[in-house]
């Protein structure tokens, strides 16, 4: 299952989080908040991430 982590405002926003978090090496997707198409610049994003693993996300948040 997974679960929404953050929303980012564009999409160059949202694969820098993907980015981030694969880094760490926690599985990241990538969905438009609205149900729009992939590839819109100007849409809202959601990061979601496997549920068990959010743990791991917040770790990651807090040393930000």
């Amino acid at each position: 299952m997974w679960t929404e982590i953050k929303r980012a405002k564009s999409l160059m926003i949202a694969e820098t989080w993907k980015e981030l978090f694969e880094g760490e090496g926690i599985p990241t997707r990538i969905l438009t908040a609205s149900g729009e198409p992939m590839g819109q610049e100007l849409a809202t994003y959601r990061i979601l991430v496997p549920e068990d693993k959010k743990h791991v996300i917040e770790e990651v948040l807090r040393k930000l």
